[in-house]
């Protein structure tokens, strides 16, 4: 494989740059239609016929045949015995992980706020929770514990009343690492159902499963062309692409490492992208050397010799702060900055989901246990959307309480504006409130 291992190179100093970097970031997020089509009858199926209409889908697509919803839903006592069941080491790992998500995403905890202005108007904005999330986990051999901590962690710490977690269990599979997560995170009930019609249940509400007003959670093609569609009837976190991984070195880290981190993205899948920025050329050859040796050791080396040739780039700069507005252009999900000063250089990021701070700060970090959250903006969508937070879970209602003397005031410039616009209800619903 190394032989005929093919990995494109890049250089700003030479004219076609422009053109090439651009080409290298598109990707064709277009939908399948055939998927599409597939889905829209999934949702408008269980819309239509709510339970019924799940216990087929996961009798078809999961081969888990059920009488009643009442036997695809978990008791919480099967949580906590999947979390008695861990051996010492996975069970020190989950809970110091949640302990240290739950602790960063406290501090991005919301505050209602007022305020009282000259007239005595009090103005404000009140924070609430939403008060049922819908969290999707992909099920089966798959097993992302994290990413179940990931999302039901900072739902609870927003005060979420009810979380309910779906997660398909292929011929009745079931991952007791994804699930002792859950008992960890606080997830109130579990479902074992996935696919559209997870997200058509969670969405429309069925007899059995209630009606959500979020859902968060990763899953394949058909469960995110079901939230694409959804979208409006209840809320989402966002419709994520493939991984993303950028890296700018100034040459003095061990390439190894460099070569690693690339790898911890580009193993995700085919069309992961993995790129590495450096004013060192020869630095690049070495890295590229690693890569060379290190992809025959890896259980998945065909997945990441397929990204990087697909999707990865080696890139010269002519400084670091080249490098760092090529990385704003990007706008990646996961930003490097394995440098001398990466505290200076991240001043000159504006575009990045996450940026990891150093030589000894590899992305891996960020998945599990570091703290912030690892759900994060792809697709270039680091330029105007951020990563999962407390936040995403709750809601600001503005306040307004007019004192008499403001009804006055505001009454007039709200009737005159109303008048202007040919609204006359509204400018006679102000004025009744003036005092002649």
């Amino acid at each position: 494989m190394a032989a005929d291992f093919f990995l494109s190179r890049l250089d700003t100093s030479l004219a076609d740059f422009k053109s090439a970097f651009a080409k290298l970031l598109q990707f064709d997020a277009t939908q399948d239609a055939a998927i599409d089509d597939t889905v829209a009858a999934i949702l408008r199926d269980v819309k239509e016929r709510g339970d019924a209409a799940v216990l087929e889908y996961t009798g078809k697509f999961d081969g888990l045949e059920a009488a009643s919803m009442g036997q695809l839903e978990l008791p919480p006592s099967r949580l906590a015995e999947a979390l008695v069941g861990l051996d010492e080491e996975r069970r020190a790992a989950l809970d110091l992980a949640a302990q240290r998500i739950r602790s960063y995403h406290e501090r991005q905890l919301l505050a209602s706020w007022s305020y009282t202005d000259e007239d005595g108007n009090l103005l404000g904005q009140q924070i609430t929770a939403l008060d049922r999330v819908g969290l999707y986990v992909p099920g089966g051999k798959a097993a992302y514990p994290s990413s179940v901590l990931m999302n039901a962690i900072p739902a609870k710490v927003a005060g979420v009343a009810e979380l309910i977690m779906v997660v398909p269990t292929p011929r009745g599979e079931r991952n007791d690492l994804v699930l002792a997560a859950a008992a960890v995170a606080g997830v109130d009930r579990v479902f074992t159902v996935g696919g559209a019609q997870a997200v058509a249940a969670l969405a429309y509400g069925t007899r059995t499963i209630p009606q959500v007003d979020k859902i968060v959670g990763p899953g394949n093609a058909y469960v995110a062309a079901a939230k694409r569609r959804v979208f409006g009837v209840v809320g989402i976190d966002m419709i994520a692409g493939p991984s993303e991984i950028l890296v700018i070195c100034d040459g003095k880290t061990d390439p190894d490492w460099i070569a690693m981190d690339l790898f911890s993205q580009a193993e995700h899948d085919e069309l992961a992208q993995a790129l590495l920025l450096s004013p060192d050329g020869e630095f690049l050859n070495a890295v590229e050397a690693s890569v060379r040796r290190l992809l025959a050791q890896m259980p998945r080396s065909q997945v990441i010799a397929t990204s990087l040739q697909k999707r990865g780039a080696f890139i010269k700069t002519r400084d670091l702060d080249e490098a760092a507005d090529i990385a704003n252009q990007a706008a990646p999900e996961h930003l490097e900055l394995s440098v001398e000063d990466p505290l200076a250089l991240a001043k000159k990021i504006r575009h990045a989901g996450a940026i990891f701070l150093g030589r000894n700060t590899c992305e891996a970090l960020g998945d599990y246990c570091a703290g912030p959250n690892h759900v994060l903006p792809t697709s270039r969508t680091a330029r105007f959307s951020s990563p999962l937070g407390v936040y995403d879970f709750q809601k600001r209602s503005s306040l307004i309480m007019a004192s008499a003397q403001g009804a006055q005031t505001l009454g007039r410039i709200a009737a005159t504006l109303a008048y202007g616009e040919g609204l006359q209800a509204h400018a006679r619903s102000a004025e009744y409130r003036i005092h002649r």
